[in-house]
């Protein structure tokens, strides 16, 4: 389930990969609103938009319904809090792009050319990245208010299966934040090299508190004990090729540029590793199910509570 939900986006995405990318030139329409939900308007030009999106995917479905859809997916994100940065959309379209060997700026001009635009498959990702965070944070909470399995049950299971109880890397960390107010992204290139400075210096978590004094909105926090399995998943790669005293590449991110350190690392086994791993095995089997479930419950939910009219 966890890794389902962390890469259906881009399931999603590299879908298009295999679709044709012959163009075609859409005729321009005037666009009105079509509808409105939770004072969100959604406009007849992005609903033509997301139909030519269909059609480039070869793939049958609503434009209408799954711009309603998307925007109630925003719209939750918002309350959530959860933000996903214009780098992250950015590295994303590349990585794409990179997939079908091609520049970003081609893949500008093939979905211009299909009435798709490279800001509606933008606004796609957007909404895929931070709705995949969104329908993980709803998977764990089910899980733990007692509906998943409880560690001494993962662990008398695996005893019972003849297997030994597992382990996994516990870490220590640090992370190290330079703030970058929204109204002065402008200066975001001069802090990431502030930060790769600094990072260049880490080699434990000792001294980062020193290394920070006379630095202008720095943050330091001690993020405490982490088992390998809750690693966020936008660092997980980085934590997991270092060892202690190392440091993360820097990430820009909405809080500014940032990067993460490794105070210690270890290898443990107990009962909620235990716990964790199963349930990681469980969702291997039908995981990809369980999740299609959880997003059509999801999504029903927040319809249900909606505001939405139609023009």
């Amino acid at each position: 389930m966890r890794k389902y939900l962390f890469s259906a986006g881009f399931a999603l995405l590299v879908a298009a990969t295999s679709v044709s990318m012959t163009a075609y030139a859409p005729q321009a329409q005037a666009s009105e609103i079509k509808y409105v939900v939770n004072d969100v308007p959604i406009t007849t030009y992005d609903i033509q938009r997301r139909a030519a999106f269909l059609k480039l995917q070869k793939r049958k479905g609503d434009a209408g319904e799954e711009m309603i859809e998307q925007t109630l997916r925003l719209t939750e994100m918002k309350r959530l809090n959860i933000r996903i940065s214009d780098k992250q959309v950015e590295d994303a379209y590349a990585r794409f792009a990179g997939s079908n060997k091609l520049k970003p700026a081609q893949m500008d001009q093939i979905l211009a050319q299909a009435g798709v635009t490279s800001n509606h498959f933008k606004d796609y990702i957007r909404a895929q990245m931070g709705w995949n965070q969104a329908l993980s944070a709803r998977f764990r909470a089910e899980q733990g208010g007692g509906g998943g399995t409880s560690e001494q049950d993962a662990v008398r299971r695996m005893l019972q299966q003849g297997g030994a109880k597992p382990s996994a890397t516990e870490y220590m960390l640090q992370q190290v934040i330079f703030v970058v107010p929204a109204s002065e992204r402008g200066s975001i290139g001069k802090r990431k090299r502030e930060a790769d400075a600094m990072r260049g210096r880490f080699n434990g978590c000792e001294k980062t508190r020193e290394f920070a004094k006379g630095l202008l909105d720095v943050t330091v926090r001690d993020l405490g004990r982490v088992l390998a399995p809750q690693l966020p998943p936008e660092w997980a790669e980085d934590i997991k090729k270092l060892k202690a005293g190392g440091a993360t590449p820097v990430r820009e991110t909405e809080r500014g540029v940032e990067f993460i350190g490794i105070c210690s690392a270890r290898e443990v086994s107990d009962d909620k590793v235990a716990q964790m791993v199963f349930q990681a095995e469980g969702a291997g089997k039908g995981g990809n199910e369980q999740a299609d479930e959880l997003n059509k419950k999801y999504v029903a939910e927040l319809r249900k509570v909606a505001r939405i009219v139609t023009r």
